[in-house]
């Protein structure tokens, strides 16, 4: 079975549709600083994106592992249980770092944004989609998902400031 990384690479639909406007880029997984997980976990950087923002894939294993994100400003959430499920948010709804209240009209409002400067965002989404072998849930669905993942299984994943053993701040709360 092809890891869903390597497929990133081969097919410029998917590469260029994470790359903007899912600010995703696969080739980037150092982080700003020095950071280990308050479990003692592996945790291995695997993308980031152009803010200075980091994937993690925590613990052992493969592509199936939980996904803490951290930002560059010292806020780290568990975003995904594997990137299957990563890939389903940043496709579906690549505006999920400014839904703060997750609701149908926060969400409406940020994909409202997105389609003045890309129209056809929904036709690339779904090229991306297909060259990734993916099913796409519904908005609502991952950005529930992107919730529950953060606040209940993300409690288990702390990401520390090592140099300090000072922890992130929760992007996303109950």
């Amino acid at each position: 079975m092809r890891s869903l990384i390597s497929s990133i690479h081969e097919d410029d639909d998917a590469a260029d549709f994470l790359a903007w406007p899912g600010d995703f880029d696969p080739d980037r997984g150092d982080h700003v600083e020095e950071v280990h997980l308050a479990s003692g976990a592996t945790l291995q950087g695997f993308a980031g994106d152009g803010a200075g923002g980091t994937y993690f894939f925590c613990g052992d294993g493969g592509e199936e592992r939980p996904v803490l994100y951290a930002d560059s400003e010292g806020g780290a959430a568990l975003v995904a249980i594997g990137l299957t499920e990563l890939l389903q948010l940043l496709l579906v709804a690549p505006w999920w770092r400014d839904c703060q209240a997750f609701t149908a009209q926060e969400s409406a409002a940020l994909a409202a944004e997105y389609l003045e400067d890309m129209p056809d965002l929904a036709a690339q989404r779904d090229r991306a989609a297909a060259a990734l072998s993916l099913d796409l849930p519904t908005e609502a669905v991952v950005l529930a998902r992107l919730r529950e993942v953060a606040t209940k299984a993300g409690k288990d994943y702390v990401l520390i400031f090592t140099p300090e053993n000072h922890p992130y701040k929760p992007l996303i709360t109950a």
